[in-house]
């Protein structure tokens, strides 16, 4: 029986707390930390779980029976609890962001291959059907080859959201809409599409200017073959309809689920292609529904892993990239200059300190409150797709 323990018992840990739950023959919660530890002790009573409470993430690593921790705290302590983590013999999961800067992040997957730890980084939107699905299609090239593609990461947050205490800053939240929120279809978008050569961002602040980070961003990436994929990440956006969407030179697929094919008239003009479009749908319906979905499903993989079943979905290398592509949209936009990928230690946002120093801040953080009495949170994607 693997121990587990929670270290952040914020809006995101009870996702964690029902998945390893759903596991309960194969792993138990023993301890559960936060620096606020009455919001553990809450936690603890919600799911009944029979665990110690800390107020130190170090004193909970002294514990030598806990096998695994997900790290569920702000994105600039990610790396500090991580690698004292791995050091103190423990498998990982952390949260997404993996981390502050692609510094961290390589301190980070230096140490798990030292410590022999698995590390994986939280991308559970990789665990529903719909984009499962989508992956498993477009290696089918039924669709031509992907000419455009289309990420919209559109989500809205009041102006209050931005009062708690580490939001809105780039010191402790790291960064905006692009980092916190988009980070879920930048790496499905990635995992899918694979890197682009270059990336030309601009970012902006519309609606709240109690933050110092960005609350939408636009960002075009173009790919060695002249494709082009356009990303929007946004915390303005009513209804948060949330898709993504492959152009190839045959049809179009896309989460939510869609396909349409046209194939030419003599003259040029399209025509409806119902072959094309039914070969597509059949393919499509042919494939596997994913047993478990969400956090759930990722910490199902980790399980799996940790039992030498199958190798991990999302591994430290893999939340490397992801954030490796938020930072040349960060990059691009502070510099109003088109940057080119891979981004190497020479890069000036390679570093926490070169991001804090180098980035555009729009407003001055105005409200710091320690909690909301309200814990309740939303994700879009489980409604849009």
């Amino acid at each position: 029986m693997l121990k587990v323990a929670i270290i952040g018992t914020g809006g995101i840990a009870p996702s964690h707390i029902k998945g390893y739950l759903e596991f309960s023959d194969q792993c138990e919660i023993v301890a559960l930390c936060d620096i606020y530890p009455e919001k553990s002790e809450k936690m603890a009573k919600d799911f009944n779980l029979n665990a110690e409470v800390f107020d130190d993430h170090k004193k909970l690593l002294e514990r030598d029976d806990i096998d695994l921790v997900s790290v569920c705290t702000p994105p600039y302590t990610h790396a500090e609890i991580t690698i004292n983590s791995l050091h103190a013999d423990k498998h990982v999961i952390v949260e997404k962001p993996m981390a502050s800067s692609l510094e961290e992040c390589d301190a980070m997957n230096e140490t798990a291959k030292k410590t022999g730890k698995l590390l994986s980084v939280i991308a559970q939107n990789r665990f529903r059907t719909s984009f499962m699905k989508l992956k498993e299609l477009l290696k089918t090239e039924l669709m031509g080859p992907i000419v455009h593609t289309q990420v919209d990461s559109f989500w809205w947050r009041g102006y209050s959201y931005y009062d708690l205490w580490w939001r809105g800053t780039w010191e402790k939240e790291g960064g905006g809409c692009t980092l916190n929120h988009a980070v879920h279809h930048i790496d499905i978008f990635q995992w899918m599409k694979g890197m682009p050569k270059e990336i030309t961002a601009i970012t902006s602040n519309a609606a709240h200017d109690n933050a110092e980070v960005e609350d939408i961003s636009i960002a075009i990436g173009k790919y060695v073959d002249g494709s082009l994929a356009q990303i929007t990440s946004s915390v303005i956006h009513h209804g948060e309809e949330q898709q993504l969407i492959f152009q190839g030179k045959n049809a179009r697929v896309s989460a939510p689920w869609k396909v349409a094919a046209s194939k030419s008239m003599e003259n040029g003009f399209p025509e409806k292609d119902t072959e094309l479009e039914e070969r597509i749908q059949k393919a499509y319906d042919a494939l596997p529904e994913v047993e478990y979905e969400g956090h759930t499903g990722q910490i199902h993989d980790v399980l799996l892993a940790l039992a030498g079943e199958k190798d991990l979905l999302i591994d430290g290398q893999q939340g490397r990239q992801t954030l490796e592509l938020i930072t040349a949209i960060y990059q691009s936009a502070s510099t109003k200059d088109t940057v080119t990928l891979p981004l190497t230690d020479s890069s000036p946002f390679y570093t926490r300190e070169g991001i804090l120093k180098n980035t555009t801040y729009f407003f001055e953080k105005k409200t710091s409150i320690e909690n909301f009495s309200e814990n309740k949170i939303t994700t879009g994607s489980d409604e849009n797709n």
